[in-house]
Order: C-alpha cells, then structure tokens, then sequence
C-alpha cells in the first residue's frame, strides 16, 4: 500500500457484511431472552395530567412492569436530561427548564414519553398500552416561532429560553449608517425529520453488580456517566456498547428517555429489557433539525464590498431543551456567521422559543448549514439589488489569500485558503459559460432553467483530543479507537491510514470501536471530526511505536539507536540486510518475552479547528404549468486539504448533498393547530429518491490545513452544508423573471406553483 498523500480510493471493506445482511444492528444482538418494552406517548401537545392509571396494564397477560414517572421518583430515578445553555446579550442566562424521563403533571408535545409497559412479547406490551387511562385537561398550545403565548414552563412566561448576542453591535450599525447600499431578506429554513435508516434502539441488562446497556448511537461516554449518575454507580460498575449502526446525522448524539427506561426494568427485574423504535414513532419522538427564521441585512460601500452583517434568528427548539439544541444557531451558528467573506463588522440576535413540538438539535452540520444557507441567499440577493454578477460579487468580496490566517469577527482563525481558485475550478467544471445556452434551450421546451452558487465554509466541532490504542496481535493488529461510525466507513479509513503509516496490510488491522470498556475514553462523532482528530492520535501511536520498537532492534542487533530507522514499511539497521517489518518486530518482541512492547495507547490533541470549504453548483428547471422542479445538474469542488481515501470522500459529499437536496426539494414537518404533526409517515413527508438526484460532479481544489500535520480538513458535513443554498438559489433564479422575489424551500411542486401565482400586481 502506497504512503498517505496518495489518496488512494480504496474500496470500503465493511460493505461486504453490510450488502450480504450480515451487518449486526442493535436489534440483532439483543439477548435473545430479552424482554420488550413499549412506550405510551401523549397523544395531544400541551395538557395537565389529571389522571393516570396503569392498573389494567399491570395486570394483563405477559406485563412484567410499567414504568411511570411516580415509580421513577420512588426509585430515586429523578435525572432530568442535561442541556448546555448560552448566554443572553445582557450577560444572564436563563435556568434551562427540567426534561423529565416521563411526562410528570403535564404533557408538552405529541409523543412525550407517558409510561412504559414492560413485557414478554412486543404484542403483549402493546396490548398492555392499550389499558392504560391516562385523563388530560388541555392547555393552549404554544406552537409560533415567537415569544408569547400560554407558557409552555411556568418558569418560562413567554417561552424565550435565551436571547443571544455576538459581535460589535455598535460598528455594526455605524457601518449601515454610512453604507451606499442596503440589501435586506428574510430566510426560512424549513423543519426536517432526520430519518436514519435505522431508528433508535436499546437494550440493557443487569447481573447484580455492573449494568450494560447497547444502544445505536454516535459514541458511548456521555451516556456511560450519565447512566452512572442516574442510578448512583461507580462508572466502572457501567458499560455503554454500541454495535454497527444504520445512520446517525447528529440525531443520535443525545440521550433520550427510552434508554433509562430500559436501564431500570433491566435492573428491577434482573432480565435484559431491549426497546426498538417504529418508523412513525421515530417520527414523533426524535430530535428534529432546522427550524428557524432569519431577518438578515447585508451593508456595502460604493464599490459592492461588504461593510457590514446583521442578523435576527429565531429559532424553534420545540418542549424542551435537547442537548446541543441551544448551541445549533448561537455558538455554531456563529463560527461560520460571515463565510468566505472579508466583513469587518457583524451582529448575530438569536432567540430561542420553546412551542409544543418535538425537541430539534444538531442534525448534519448543526448549525453550520444555516448559517452558510443564510448568508449565501443574502449575497445572491445583493447581486441582483446591485445589478451585478453572483460570482463576481463572491470574488470581489472573499478573503484575499494574503490576509490568512484571517481572524473573523466572531473569533474564528482561518488558517488558509484560496477561495477565488476554488471558484474558478467549480466554474470550469460546472460548464458557467455554457448555461446561458442551456436556459435558451429550456425556454424553447417551455421550462424555467435556473443556475444556483454556494460558496460554503465550515468549523470541525467537537473535541479537538482523541485516544488511541495500537495492539499487536498473532496475525495482525487492532487498533481502538475512540470515534463511531454511523456509515461513514470507518472500519476503512483508520485500517487504511495506520496501514499508510506502519506498512502492516490493511486487512491484517482490525478496527475496535463502540465499546467503554475496551476503550478507556473518546469523543465520539459528529462535527466532521472523526478521520482528522483520530488520524492526528494515530500518529502520535505510531511514533511511540517506531520509538520503541526501534530501541528494541538496536539492543537486539547490538547497534546504536541512531543506526535504526524506519521508513513507513521497513526498519532499517546500518551494517544489516534485515529488514524487519512492523510485525516482524512485534514478533520478536513476543518471543523475547516483550509483552510491553505489544500494546500501545495514547492521546494527542490537534492545536486548532481545521475549515473546509467549497462551491457548490446547480441547476434546476421548472415546470411552470405544474411547479415541478427537475435538479438537472450539480456540480461540487471542494477544499478538504489531503485526503486519506477519496473514494469515501466522495461518497459522503454525495450522502451530504443528497440530504441537502432532500430539504431544499421535498423535506418539510408541518404540525396543525393543535400541535398534532401531520408529516408522521412517509406517505406525508416525502424523503429524497433516486430519480430526485442527477449524478453529483466531484473533485477536489486541496489547499492543505496548517492546523494539523496532516493537512487535513473534515469532509462529513459538507456535502448538506452547501447544498441548500445552491439549490435555493437556482430555484430562485429560475423563478426570477416571472416575478417571484421570496422563494422560501422546500420547493414542492404545489409551493412552486403557487408561488407563480401568488404574485404581486406589479410584478404581473
């Protein structure tokens, strides 16, 4: 295998159990002696519980127990779910409201978590639920992005759980007051339900003296302490595991309410207790994503440069706070608030409002996303206020590569980039010069051809240190490591870099994850994090290794350390033809009785975030007779600095795109008046299919990071973070001469054409 730099597209190797069924969910490794449990949700939005009986339930065939949130408080069950708050522009934060595990006196949202029914078969519990009497006095419910309305927590009279601020309020406005143009929208970016391909799952068991619970989530240590704070153990007396998983996008980070449940019937009834989600139960029960509305400005000088940015967001975070939820469009929103361009001056207002909806948090890109779908709506905006072009107003305003790294009003440092060749790459590969031709031609077939540009930034969250542990085995090595994968190809990936850097054969690596007591800590995935934070921890693992290995030959050979080397697949040894491999070695270290020198575990953290870029580029046609949108083609280039695998880069640009192209096109969760979601099947909210997507042009501009010796960037999250402008805006261009000045997604067909007919009179 040729050395990193490379990049060779290997293809993914878990693929195979995956394509041939032998992949193994959370559903299949439950203990086969497993109990079921059944969650019994609220069925309206906001109501005081006057009545709860589960007398009946306990009663029936095959119940073993019911849960309620009384027998949780008699247990001493009371853990709310945690949050991480922000704080308000005066300096204050706001006490974050309590998310009980069950509903306790009131329901705030349809499918709260109720009670929970314990049984022998799923039939059974079901059955069960069926009894139970549950009595509501309804409440108004509060369901308008907007402060007011009945109180959805009596510490929270009007709903506003934050009121954020950032940036230089003041040069701010001192900046409009002088700008020679004004350019003013106001963005909605629609509700989504995350719909990995697989639901959310658990199961639990408990032997007397050390609860393990598997669950299909995106890392295992922040629901291992909290498993140890709910029920008072040791965290050694806890194990979290998590088997493959069929997809994650951020909305399986958090703890959810079903995997207490299992934890303390598997520990009250000394059997393993296993819960899988329904498609429609996922539907109402897990974190959604988006959400908000946006009143943006953008402030330019004579010559159309960027003077200054204001933002007002306000964003739905349903009944209660989720996790994350109140970082999504405050700190991260932040991180990328100004993009690719040189603005001196910022405000970012955000508001956070509870209404009586399912909880929404990070979901593929948190944060980043919106802020990028604002600001590039914004400047295709401003081009036409200005009366100049989209793409040279873009360059006319990027950061010059002289000024990196380039500190941004919100206190990100950009290390490098070259953004105007990035541009030009995607110009070229899009074919701009020929789309005038392709519109003329759309025309005369009676459609609407529009051309869409993004030009996306984004921040790699999450920690910056990783852990690693490199064992040499009989016939190979393992390395553990502290991410998960939810698809991405990780088993790949972190075989085929410690491969690259030790010469040990891919396939003779195996790759441990989701596992706390294998693997003493880590940080999970999510934020684009993953290769870039653990390749950085390997390295480190892999010098440890040549170090000591080294010291070992030249005792063995009788020479000088300094006579030892190694060259990314050998040692070396002056005045010796041996040249021993990285197994070689870990053999003789064997026989020689060695067994120090076989195990390998470090940590290592990357110094700054690193922050990949691209230009995303669209084309759509309309149908104005039926208000079809067809995407016609798409085009992306971007910079991820070096890759380690293309192949799986590309792949997850196309996953990322596609997810964006599903919200922009199709994706939308509506709830009626009274709070009741009506998109709760797929046969009301319509996911992205094959024949939504054209094929995705890809290729890479690098400009490699400087933050890591590698020079790598993330590559996760990309592909969703510039989609939904790309196609926005090439909606909205299509739509442009007919007279369609908001164009807000998801761009459905009855939406399109009603906004074709929904015009003002001058524009008719």
């Amino acid at each position: 295998m040729e050395k990193f730099g490379k990049s060779q597209p290997v293809k993914r190797v878990e693929d195979v159990r995956f394509l041939t069924g032998a992949g193994r969910y959370i559903d299949d490794v439950a203990p086969a002696d497993a109990l079921f449990a059944y969650v019994f949700r609220s069925s309206v939005a906001h109501a005081d519980i006057t009545r709860l009986d589960v007398s009946a339930a306990r009663e029936a065939e095959g119940v073993h127990l019911v849960l309620t949130a009384e027998d949780y408080a008699a247990a001493g069950l009371t853990l709310g779910l945690p949050t991480v708050m922000v704080p308000n522009r005066d300096g204050s934060k706001t006490e974050p409201p309590r998310r009980p595990l069950l509903a306790e006196g009131r329901v705030r949202f349809v499918g709260e978590p109720v009670a929970v029914v314990i049984a022998e078969t799923l039939l059974q519990a079901k059955d069960a639920a069926e009894l139970i009497e549950l009595d509501l006095e309804d409440r108004a419910p509060h369901l308008e992005t907007a402060a007011g309305g009945t109180p959805i927590h009596d510490s929270l009279p009007d709903n506003r759980v934050f009121d954020y601020g950032m940036g230089d309020e003041a040069a701010t406005e001192a900046a409009f007051a002088r700008a020679a143009h004004v350019v003013r929208l106001t963005v909605e970016d629609n509700r989504i339900i995350s719909n990995p391909m697989e639901p959310r799952g658990a199961f639990a068991e408990w032997d007397g003296a050390r609860l393990h619970v598997a669950f299909n989530g995106q890392g295992v240590w922040g629901l291992k302490a909290l498993m140890a704070k709910a029920f008072a153990l040791d965290e050694d007396a806890v194990r979290v595991t998590t088997p493959d998983v069929g997809g994650g996008f951020g909305t399986k980070t958090m703890p959810y309410p079903e995997y207490f449940a299992v934890a303390h019937a598997a520990r009250t009834l000394g059997r393993p207790v296993r819960w899988m989600s329904e498609r429609g139960e996922a539907m109402l029960s897990d974190n959604s994503g988006r959400d908000l509305v946006s009143d943006a400005e953008l402030a330019f000088d004579a010559d159309h440069r960027i003077l200054a940015y204001r933002v007002h967001t306000r964003s739905n975070l349903g009944a209660y706070l989720s996790g994350f939820a109140p970082l999504m469009q405050t700190h991260l929103f932040s991180r990328v608030l100004t993009g690719v361009y040189d603005i001196p001056a910022a405000w970012l207002r955000s508001e956070g409002i509870l209404t009586n909806t399912t909880q929404v948090d990070a979901y593929r890109g948190a944060g980043r996303p919106e802020a990028n779908y604002l600001l590039e709506r914004m400047m295709d905006r401003a081009a036409r206020d200005l009366g100049t072009d989209p793409w040279e107003l873009r360059r006319k305003n990027f950061i010059a590569p002289a000024k990196f790294p380039y500190t941004t009003v919100s206190g990100e440092t950009y290390d490098v980039g070259e953004f105007a060749r990035v541009l030009g790459s995607a110009a070229r590969e899009a074919d701009a010069q020929g789309f005038a031709a392709r519109r003329a031609a759309s025309e005369t077939a009676g459609r609407l051809r529009g051309q869409g540009l993004c030009y996306y930034i984004e921040a790699i969250l999450g920690s910056p240190e990783e852990d690693v542990k490199v064992v040499f085995e009989e016939d190979g090595a393992a390395i553990y490591v502290g991410t998960q994968s939810n698809g991405q190809g990780h088993e790949t990936v972190f075989a085929q870099f410690l491969s690259d850097q030790t010469g040990i054969p891919a396939d003779r690596i195996r790759v441990v994850q989701g596992d706390s007591d294998l693997v003493a800590r880590g940080g999970g995935t999510g934020g684009s994090r993953s290769v870039t934070v653990q390749a950085n921890a390997t390295l480190v693992a892999v010098e440890q290794i040549v170090t000591a290995f080294s010291a070992f030959l030249a005792e063995r050979m009788g020479v000088s350390e300094g006579d030892v080397r190694f060259d990314d697949e050998r040692f070396r040894i002056e005045g010796s033809n041996e040249t021993p491999g990285m197994l070689d070695v870990a053999r003789m270290a064997r026989e020689a009785g060695r067994e120090d020198l076989l195990t390998h575990q470090t940590s290592a953290k990357l110094p700054a975030r690193s922050f990949p870029n691209g230009a995303h580029v669209a084309e759509v046609e309309v149908d104005p007779e039926t208000g079809q949108v067809t995407l016609d083609r798409y085009t992306v280039v971007d910079d991820f600095g070096n890759l380690v695998n293309p192949m799986l880069v590309e792949g997850q640009v196309h996953g990322g795109v596609a997810q964006g192209v599903g919200q922009a096109l199709l994706e939308r969760v509506v709830f009626d008046e009274t709070g009741q979601l009506l998109t709760a099947s797929f046969m009301d909210y319509a996911m992205p299919r094959a024949d939504n997507m054209p094929m995705v042009s890809f290729s890479t501009e690098p400009v490699p990071s400087t933050a890591n010796q590698l020079g790598m960037k993330g590559c996760g999250e990309a592909g969703t973070v510039g989609a939904l402008a790309a196609v926005a805006n090439a909606v909205q261009d299509a739509l442009w001469d007919r007279g369609v000045r908001q164009a807000d997604m998801p761009f459905t067909p009855a939406r399109v054409w009603q906004m074709l007919r929904d015009l003002p009179e001058a524009a008719e």
